[in-house]
């Protein structure tokens, strides 16, 4: 942790605790008692209204009037980030968002929190093993350092690729790394799980000109296809997660009709066909028929 690191937490703790000593931030942060002197020095300097107590007892505060005027949440809205950063923790795996979770926590009292929200994911094995590499990638991006590796497509062909990289992005259940391919010279997005032999190389570099537009065009939509469908009322449920209630109808004792908007192609089709029998598109036909296509490759595998 550097130092303005430090100091941003001093002041995030303090904000919540009436006194803390020097040696508690010392032990805290692995640094000297000294270290924590002169970071109260730079904290009073900067206007920040720092003050000390001495005795057994004694350590150091903030102003009651600072921690009531500087603040610019509210209690709620504390909670409310806590509460998303907490669910989100086994996704984000960082270590910085451990940090910032535990700043916020030292502005909130625990008495307030109502723990009225929870949010629970999957504590998969697969994202534990791809931690390193979320590291690495987060590293270099920080540092504007090219990174190196293996690149595994659909088909199983592998790739020597050098990136320049940008951007982590998650979607769905996936980590991709955003970068500029000096290979394809040009911007890509690579699958994490089909990184292989990864690491940072010494060379810095210098962000393209282009690379807020080249962003903002990636960030399209595929084509989507207006589907009908008769579904089981038993996965309605997913529909109104996914599509909202006003794409369900009914249709009869048995069946629902639902209106939806998907890709036509794999993505889709994989989507479509996860609902297994509970399930029936009805149309448009030509999506009918493409789906019938892929069902039948699938059964073919099996033949």
């Amino acid at each position: 942790m550097d130092k303005i690191e430090r100091l941003i937490s001093i002041i995030m703790i303090l904000l919540k605790k009436e006194i803390v000593s020097a040696n508690e931030f010392a032990q805290l942060f692995h640094v000297s008692k000294r270290t924590i002197l002169r970071d109260m020095e730079t904290l009073s300097l900067s206007n920040i209204p720092i003050y000390a107590v001495n005795g057994v007892h004694g350590g150091y505060g903030i102003l009651d009037e600072f921690k009531v005027d500087k603040r610019l949440l509210s209690s709620s809205d504390l909670e409310n980030i806590l509460t998303a950063l907490g669910g989100l923790e086994k996704i984000l795996v960082s270590e910085e968002v451990e940090m910032t979770i535990k700043k916020i926590e030292a502005m909130v009292s625990p008495w307030s929190l109502n723990h009225s929200v929870r949010l629970s994911f999957y504590d998969w094995e697969g994202r534990k093993e791809m931690l390193e590499i979320l590291r690495t990638c987060q590293e270099a991006i920080l540092k504007r350092r090219l990174v190196s590796f293996d690149y595994i497509d659909k088909n199983g062909t592998v790739t020597k690729r050098t990136v320049e990289p940008y951007q982590l992005h998650f979607s769905e259940t996936s980590w991709y790394l955003k970068g500029f391919c000096l290979q394809r010279m040009g911007y890509r997005a690579f699958k994490l799980s089909r990184i292989d032999h990864l690491h940072m190389n010494g060379p810095t570099f210098s962000p393209r000109d282009d690379m807020l537009e080249q962003e903002q065009e990636a960030n399209y939509q595929p084509e989507l296809v207006a589907v009908k469908a008769l579904i089981s009322p038993g996965i309605k449920d997913q529909f109104i997660e996914r599509y909202g209630r006003k794409s369900i109808e009914p249709y009869s004792s048995e069946l629902l009709l639902v209106t939806i908007h998907v890709p036509q192609n794999s993505i889709g089709f994989q989507f479509l066909a996860g609902f297994g029998t509970n399930l029936e598109i009805v149309e448009p036909q030509s999506y009918v028929e493409e789906f019938r296509k892929y069902l039948l490759e699938m059964v073919d595998k099996y033949s």
